[in-house]
């Protein structure tokens, strides 16, 4: 009975910027796989500082990297759009961290670094492997 109620509880998951340009720079479908990977129903969260981030990607980089950020911005659109108020010194890796924590989320992350920092306090983090499969670090 306990696993039945754990499978319908929808899972939120934080989404990194860098998984956003996955789909165009592995070629894999990031939010398909994630669906066969945790198996069971989940909210894409996307931070206002995140998509901020995409937001300024687009008006600064290379013309490459604006359309990548561009696409990326229309993926993000199927996220859960959550505002946050950080202080502009704090970065998004450091939002993404306490948010995780405050929400119980998962975080849905390709940063080796930021991927550490949440493994050290036991937030549970889904990364692409391999460009092409994901995996699961910490307990879901």
């Amino acid at each position: 009975m306990e696993e039945k109620e754990q499978r319908e509880t929808k899972l939120k998951v934080i989404v990194d910027t860098n998984v956003l340009f996955a789909p165009l720079q592995l070629r894999v479908d990031v939010f398909d796989e994630l669906k066969k990977t945790l198996n069971r129903n989940f909210e894409l969260i996307l931070l206002s500082s995140v998509k901020k981030e995409l937001e300024s990607i687009v008006q600064t980089a290379s013309t490459k990297t604006r359309k990548q950020a561009a696409y990326a911005l229309t993926l993000a659109s199927n996220c859960k759009l959550i505002e946050n108020h950080a202080c502009p010194r704090t970065t998004t890796d450091e939002v993404i961290v306490e948010k995780a924590k405050e929400m119980k989320a998962i975080v849905f992350t390709n940063d080796k670094h930021l991927r550490k920092r949440l493994r050290d306090i036991n937030v549970p983090v889904v990364y692409v492997r391999q460009k092409k499969r994901l995996a699961i670090d910490g307990k879901v």
